[in-house]
């Protein structure tokens, strides 16, 4: 296997998949109490609290135009190249091993394709988190800061972020999404209509007595892959999951009448295998860094700047070549990206 197959990201010109999956049936019902806005990551944007209901069917199939009203497209030209979300006017959360090597200019809005509702936007600047270095490694994700805010409506809304208290656990009834292939090396087929598909999370210990037993050859190097910002989705016996073109893109769960952007699909050994689940990387423990930068006081990161053919080029001074340079805080902005 390839480092490619390893993560779940698109470097050749195709569209992407998500296959379906059934949950397991394990339900976990959350109600609101006085204390219900302490799940969100402040600040709190009353737009994320409203999403487009529509028929969710399990199995991997179509969307309604609207239901995902944040999934994100991240493109080199007309390519699609990874997912993401959107959290704010200005701003995707993907994964870091998606957007490592070269930088796609424009950001793009797609449910339907083609669609009235195609926002396309280039992208200004992208955010590593500064304990990135491989997909097997901690902190894959990144945030994308677009050249210019998009403008809210019913088919394009954020996702609210989950405070970094948030615990999601085991056997909760969440979502992912996402234009990857359908199987190993099959592109989704046209119109290549946005993809959905429930999964039932797995705890870490769970996760990694399943990646520790019943090894195949070409699994990761030692044991016990599944790091302490990482959680599994799916079923022990496989059969569906996320694939390649669905990495940076959204595991939603639902809480009361509000969806959580619980985490960032990231990995998996081929797709669908059994004993071996797709991989997240969760947003709680990142809810921080986030935040730092959607207040506009920058964490420690790298920084990538997109170029006119997006080409990723890393900042320093004076040159546009070379190791990457950290992140330097710019001054507040007065105007706030959320209410509340």
């Amino acid at each position: 296997m390839t480092a490619e197959l390893w993560c779940r990201a698109h470097w050749l010109p195709q569209e992407s998949h998500l296959g379906g999956l059934a949950v397991g049936k394990q339900q976990w019902l959350g109600t609101r109490t006085p204390g219900f806005y302490s799940l969100f990551s402040p600040p709190f944007s009353s737009a994320c609290e409203q999403p487009m209901e529509s028929p969710r069917i399990v199995g991997g199939n179509n969307a309604e135009n609207g239901a995902w009203p944040w999934q994100v497209s991240i493109r080199e030209g007309s390519n699609h190249i990874c997912g993401g979300s959107l959290i704010a006017e200005s701003w995707v959360v993907s994964a870091a091993h998606s957007i490592t090597v070269r930088l796609f200019p424009n950001w793009e809005y797609q449910l339907q394709n083609p669609s009235e509702n195609l926002v396309s936007v280039s992208i200004k600047e992208i955010y590593h988190h500064p304990s990135y270095t491989n997909i097997s490694s901690s902190g894959d994700i990144a945030l994308v800061e677009l050249e210019r805010a998009v403008s809210f409506n019913e088919v394009i809304r954020p996702i609210c972020l989950p405070a970094s208290s948030v615990e999601f656990p085991a056997g909760m009834e969440c979502w992912v999404t996402g234009w990857g292939d359908t199987q190993n090396g099959e592109s989704l087929e046209a119109p290549k209509t946005l993809q959905e598909v429930q999964v039932p999370l797995i705890d870490r210990d769970t996760c990694n007595n399943l990646f520790n037993t019943s090894s195949y050859p070409d699994d990761p190097q030692g044991t016990d892959p599944i790091k302490q910002d990482m959680i599994c989705a799916g079923y022990p016996e496989g059969e569906k999951d996320a694939c390649q073109g669905d990495s940076g893109g959204p595991l939603v769960c639902k809480w009361d009448n509000a969806w959580l952007l619980a985490g960032v699909v990231s990995w998996g050994v081929e797709c669908a295998r059994p004993n071996r689940p797709g991989v997240y990387i969760l947003l709680p423990p990142y809810a921080d860094w986030i935040q730092g930068y959607l207040r506009f006081e920058p964490m420690a990161g790298m920084v990538l700047r997109a170029q006119p053919q997006g080409i990723i080029a890393v900042l320093q001074s004076s040159l546009m070549h070379g190791t990457a340079q950290m992140a330097q805080p710019r001054p507040p902005s007065l105007q706030p990206i959320c209410d509340g």
